[in-house]
């Protein structure tokens, strides 16, 4: 039995005023950039260091590992960890329920105060952890600073909503009667977080739920595990006790899924891909022996976003953002545009402006601070080059459509765009997750409305128009759960672009927006009859 460690003293920090977003870093600054050299150098020092589970403030070691390793660099360790198995979910599962028992009681004021210590020491070591981003999972150095301040964003957001969600009311006080509404956390929930955002979607789960009033058992992607163990120092360290997050990461077919089944677990906070997604919501259906609740599962899940190119849109400024969305990460992100769908008149000065932009990217060593780094993983790669060869057959390859070859045998690939592609092609219908863009013709708007609405999924879009008309049209019409106009399709900020999408894009969470803490809760009406 798991037993529940002494917390640190949690210092009180209340909110600093209203929200706001964490600035970006300005790197052609002089300073900034220098900085972050000193931090890659500092955080390169520090790579291969091995790092234990952490099962209710227990460190713990294994006999099976998981090495992450420098995608830009693949012989370079970033981090041994270790790999939890089925034979830990139970351990891990009884921490979170002890940890439970006191942490449910907490007052909110506690946990908010834990998220805002935690996003002052983040804030401090902000170029250490982009070096950490960049190291683990190829990230620029814009790339990289964005997954940080949204991380920062989270914990700031979240912080403040718990505190707002503490005080609600119901809508009348019925006479006679003394009428409380009180929003009580879950449970023990699992969080499963992406790879792709790894500081920032990992956090932001785990922290809606602890602040909550929730304890969690974290199992971070075997690609990104680093990021995940130097955030639970970061959370002893601003005071979190002991089995508030367990952190265990591990085989998604074996301790993922213990987890998921696990009669006590009550809820499932997931990021990654649509079929893992549905394995869980699958698998999460089932009722156990001895479960006395359903379980609560929180899926964001793929995408295949659309950026319709009216004929009347601003031209460069359509060229700048597609190539931003398609392109930014090397095109690894649920966000991202994958499909640009673009009106007759318009289509031909398009397609050659594009291929004119995207021979400007350069493609290289992160650090190195180029447009794009590589691919996650070995595996991915071999993906995406399948994808491209399907593009040459559905297609006309217009740009890229090679590996870029390194001395470090880094998992480099061109940008690559193909046009000409029909709206029911493969490459215009499964998501890719790499830099793929593929160019659809429309034969007006309501062609292009359509295709953009011919997916199963929903998650992100935008609109390139400066036709009032077409834009409320897309407002009603374009069916995803987050829509952009004249501006690119990525970048979703914590606080005014609410996140989540539709259809198979999972459960339209709408991570970082007002309703998201409401999803880690149970709402309990109370109702006192008062004297005469």
């Amino acid at each position: 039995m798991a037993t529940l460690q002494s917390p640190t003293v949690i210092h009180p920090r209340a909110p600093k005023g209203e929200f706001k977003n964490e600035p970006f870093v300005d790197f052609s600054k002089h300073e900034n950039a220098h900085a972050m050299k000193e931090a890659l150098t500092r955080v390169g020092d520090r790579l291969g260091h091995e790092y234990e589970l952490i099962i209710g403030g227990e460190r713990l070691r294994t006999s099976g590992k998981i090495e992450s390793r420098n995608p830009a660099k693949p012989a370079q360790i970033v981090g041994i960890h270790q790999k939890a198995g089925a034979e830990h979910a139970e351990k891990a599962m009884q921490a979170a329920l002890l940890a439970f028992e006191s942490w449910k009681y907490s007052s909110v004021e506690d946990r908010s105060s834990l998220l805002l210590q935690t996003a002052d020491l983040i804030r401090t070591r902000k170029f250490d952890f982009c070096a950490w981003l960049t190291y683990e999972v190829g990230k620029n150095w814009a790339e990289a600073d964005a997954d940080v301040a949204e991380t920062i964003d989270f914990l700031e957001f979240y912080a403040r909503e718990a505190l707002r969600l503490a005080q609600a009311t119901t809508p009348i006080a019925y006479p006679g009667e003394r009428n409380e509404l009180k929003y009580i956390p879950l449970g023990v929930g699992a969080v499963i977080p992406p790879w792709n955002f790894p500081f920032a979607i990992m956090a932001g789960m785990t922290a809606a739920a602890i602040v909550t009033g929730n304890t969690v058992i974290l199992k971070p992607s075997s690609d990104s595990p680093t990021i995940a163990a130097r955030f639970i120092e970061v959370l002893e360290e601003a005071g979190m006790p002991g089995g508030v997050v367990n952190f265990c990461p591990g085989s998604g077919a074996t301790f993922g899924n213990a987890i998921v089944e696990h009669p006590k677990t009550r809820f499932i906070a997931f990021t990654g891909s649509k079929e893992v997604g549905l394995d869980i919501h699958e698998r999460a259906a089932k009722a156990q022996p001895g479960q006395i609740w359903i379980k609560r599962t929180i899926l964001e899940m793929g995408g295949k976003d659309s950026i319709i190119v009216s004929n009347d849109a601003d031209l460069d400024a359509a060229v700048e953002g597609v190539v931003a969305s398609a392109f930014g990460f090397s095109g690894q992100k649920c966000s991202a545009c994958s499909r640009a769908i673009i009106e007759d008149p318009l289509y031909d000065v398009f397609v050659e402006r594009i291929r004119e932009r995207v021979a400007e990217l350069k493609v290289g060593d992160p650090t190195k601070n180029l447009n794009m780094g590589p691919v996650v993983n070995a595996a991915a790669m071999k993906t995406i080059q399948e994808y491209i060869a399907i593009g040459k057959q559905e297609g006309r390859l217009v740009a890229g459509g090679n590996a870029v070859e390194t001395p470090e045998g880094g998992y480099y690939l061109e940008p690559t765009v193909i046009a000409d592609v029909m709206p029911g092609a493969r490459i215009s219908q499964e998501e890719i997750f790499g830099p793929v863009l593929a160019l659809i013709k429309a034969r007006d708007y309501d062609d292009a409305l359509a295709i953009a609405n011919n997916t199963e999924f929903g998650l992100t879009g935008a609109l390139y128009s400066s036709d009032g008309q077409k834009l409320d049209r897309a407002r009603r019409e374009y069916h995803v759960g987050n829509l952009y106009f004249n501006r690119k399709c990525t970048g979703a900020m914590v606080g005014a672009h609410p996140f989540g999408g539709f259809n198979m894009s999972g459960t339209d969470s709408k991570a970082g927006g007002p309703d998201y803490l409401y999803l880690f809760t149970q709402a309990k009406s109370i109702a006192e009859k008062l004297g005469k």
